[in-house]
């Protein structure tokens, strides 16, 4: 199985991924009397991520056992089934507790992110 050949990295506010199951809950409640022209850009998702980066495979396995990915100042090791995170550091340094990572998959092919 060939792995991904890089991933963008989201950075969010933890509190962010606890407001985002009852705002979806009070967003799907509204979304039937809502039109399209009401959505302005202010409106967008509160707590979205406050840094990300486009991290490339190295090659490499990380000491996690997963394979590293690295770029602007991030290196991960990704499980690459799960598409989860097992390791991560931000300029030299492991992340905050009050921050969690999100990943999207880059498809090489067609230039554009896919959302995990």
């Amino acid at each position: 199985m060939s792995h991904p050949q890089s991933y963008e990295i989201l950075l969010v506010p933890s509190f962010a991924e606890d407001a985002t199951a009852d705002d979806a809950e009070r967003d799907a409640a509204e979304s039937d009397a809502a039109e399209p022209d009401d959505v302005e850009p202010d409106d967008v998702e509160p707590g979205g991520a406050i840094r990300s980066a486009v991290v490339s495979a190295t090659g490499e396995t990380g000491a996690s056992g997963y394979p590293r990915y690295s770029g602007e100042g991030i290196v991960a090791d990704i499980d690459t089934e799960t598409h989860t995170v097992e390791a991560l550091l931000v300029d030299g340094a492991e992340l905050s507790y009050s921050l969690s990572a999100r990943i999207r998959e880059r498809d090489a092919e067609a230039g554009s992110d896919a959302d995990r």
